[in-house]
């Protein structure tokens, strides 16, 4: 028997490089409520092979050119035919085998989810346009992603959204944030969900869905820092929204080899070790050939947005640290050190309901789920 009343659960699947993370919250009382969690560890394949893509990307422009006209019979085939051909990998099984236990390990009771694509495979730009009328938009923002990217257009699907607030800008220009992703990448997400007996309703990037988690309906402009194993995300959000994204190719795992040589430690051991580790335990001067390219990138990226037209005025206020390494001490102390802002690892866990029991062992997961757990907020 339940000690809660039956009400309203939304799920987030946050499926990556290494593994599956999972969360279920309740609406309670018009708040999200911890219902429940999972989290499995295993190095996943998320790309599609070159091969595939091809066919699938050979389908998508041999029906714009066949059904230019009848629109409507082209997207009847097109998914019908992609479908097909995605479910013919074998990750599709596999994968969706892995998520039906951990739901069912978990004792998920939703069968709706949400779901994320990963930022490297995504575009995402801001584009400052002429005012236009809106049934022109869709039409003109597919032109200029176009010119941007360095595939076909057919083979992206592309979303926008208005964004802003400037005043005097506004009298002539609109300023849309722009998101395209691949078909393919899109239809073998889906694909998996379906197997698994989930309806994917809504699948978008980790960039809202960390900004979601972790800095909520702010107003103040913020930088966020995602530091998982191989790489780390640079994204600037302005009023609750991520409006720019850039990455470099240094991560937890270039901590680890550093610790693991320093420490004559497996590096098995240096990553059950390094959660234990304080600020006085070990010194940036350690780590510095890593932390000086990501204080540079973070003012590098500052400069750039507040450079923009209409931003000349905007302050930063903080930096949130978040991803797998976000907690290691060396990382938060340097970045303090350098930028006059708040620096803190962010809590996902903020904005949720839960028993103070599990306090500790959230605390400890929270940079890990809070793409999950932004996923899951996606309808409060």
């Amino acid at each position: 028997m339940s000690l809660f009343s039956k009400s309203e659960s939304y799920l987030g699947v946050d499926i990556g490089a290494h593994g599956i993370k999972l969360i279920e919250l309740k609406k309670t009382k018009g708040r999200p409520q911890l219902w429940t969690y999972g989290i499995l560890d295993k190095d996943l394949d998320i790309h599609l092979h070159a091969a595939q893509e091809k066919d699938i990307n050979d389908l998508l422009h041999e029906g714009d050119i066949k059904y230019e006209n009848e629109k409507k019979k082209q997207e009847k085939k097109n998914p019908t035919s992609i479908q097909e051909l995605i479910m013919q990998d074998s990750r599709v099984d596999e994968y969706a085998e892995l998520l039906k236990a951990l739901l069912k390990e978990a004792k998920v009771e939703s069968r709706r989810a949400t779901s994320s694509l990963p930022v490297s495979h995504v575009f995402h730009a801001i584009l400052n346009l002429p005012k236009v009328d809106d049934k022109e938009i869709p039409k003109i923002v597919r032109a200029e992603v176009g010119k941007m990217i360095n595939r076909p257009i057919e083979e992206m699907q592309v979303v926008h959204q208005k964004v802003g607030n400037y005043p005097e800008k506004a009298k002539k220009y609109i300023t849309l944030l722009v998101t395209a992703a691949p078909k393919a990448l899109v239809a073998f997400y889906t694909a998996i969900f379906q197997r698994a007996g989930l309806q994917l309703e809504e699948l978008e990037t980790e960039a809202f869905a960390l900004a979601r988690s972790l800095v909520g309906r702010d107003s103040t402009v913020s930088m966020m820092v995602d530091i998982g194993a191989e790489r780390t995300n640079f994204f600037i959000i302005d009023g609750g929204v991520p409006m720019t994204h850039r990455s470099l190719q240094i991560g937890g795992n270039n901590f680890d080899k550093i610790l693991s040589n320093q420490l004559g430690l497996e590096m098995d051991k240096v990553k059950q070790i390094k959660r234990d580790l304080s600020s006085s335990d070990v010194s940036t001067d350690l780590f510095m050939t890593l932390l000086d390219p990501i204080a540079k990138e973070i003012q590098y990226s500052f400069d750039l947005y507040l450079r923009q037209s209409g931003n000349e005025g905007k302050r930063p206020e903080k930096i949130v640290l978040t991803g797998g390494s976000g907690l290691f001490p060396p990382i938060g102390t340097y970045i303090e050190q350098e930028f006059p802002l708040k620096v803190f690892v962010g809590d996902p866990w903020a904005r949720v309901i839960y028993q103070d029991g599990l306090k500790g062992v959230l605390d400890e997961i929270g940079p890990r789920m809070a793409v999950g757990i932004g996923l899951a907020l996606r309808n409060f």
